[in-house]
């Protein structure tokens, strides 16, 4: 390997720790929290439960498309990518998330459902960061190639990770975050706050 490229790997790995350094582990342990609490508001259906896990190597998900969307502020840019796969299982999920027939969710329909779901996770997502940050700001759902997700450490990102959802009747789903920081973020979610209600998200 030339000295040019050993030059060019250790500056990546500088700026990768120097990126790692701006968010505390409080801070990466809260963004995990509160968007696990919007998934459970959000692709779990009512009445039932979830078991999220992390997983660490991505090439365990196989779904082939991914919605992703922001949320931002001055301080940070937040991707989270909603892993799916147009089958059978999954369309199933979604209508009965959305208390539907399976037969009635066809391509269009999924597709829909599956923004939604999203939307109605980053909102929640986006509510309850604004107790920690303001001015934050949501985009809308965009779809992308799962090879997209290969690419994540090119962002520079301070946090990525990866989960996995378990639900009774459904599919494992994958959802991943990733976490751009432009300057240093130490935030913490209380016991307290780890245990207020979602509550109801309008949105239009």
């Amino acid at each position: 390997m030339s000295e040019s490229m050993d030059a060019d790997l250790a500056i990546v790995a500088e700026d990768a720790h120097e990126e790692d350094c701006l968010v505390s582990q409080s801070a990466r342990d809260g963004f995990d929290l509160l968007l696990q609490q919007a998934l459970k508001a959000s692709i779990v259906p009512s009445g039932e439960s979830a078991e999220m896990s992390v997983i660490d190597d991505i090439t365990l998900i196989s779904e082939k498309k991914i919605v992703v969307l922001t949320v931002s502020s001055y301080l940070f840019r937040l991707m989270v990518m909603f892993h799916f796969s147009p089958d059978a299982a999954t369309k199933g999920h979604f209508a009965r998330l959305n208390r539907v027939e399976p037969a009635d969710m066809d391509e269009q329909v999924f597709m829909d459902a599956i923004a939604e779901c999203g939307n109605l996770c980053c909102g929640i997502l986006n509510r309850d960061l604004g107790r920690f940050f303001p001015h934050l700001g949501m985009s809308t759902p965009n779809v992308i190639d799962k090879q997209c997700a290969a690419y994540l450490q090119k962002l520079n990102a301070a946090h990525i990770r990866h989960f996995a959802v378990d639900i009774a009747g459904s599919p494992r789903l994958h959802v991943s975050l990733c976490v751009s920081a432009y300057a240093g973020m130490d935030f913490a979610v209380s016991p307290d706050e780890e245990d207020v209600s979602t509550g109801e998200l309008e949105l239009f």
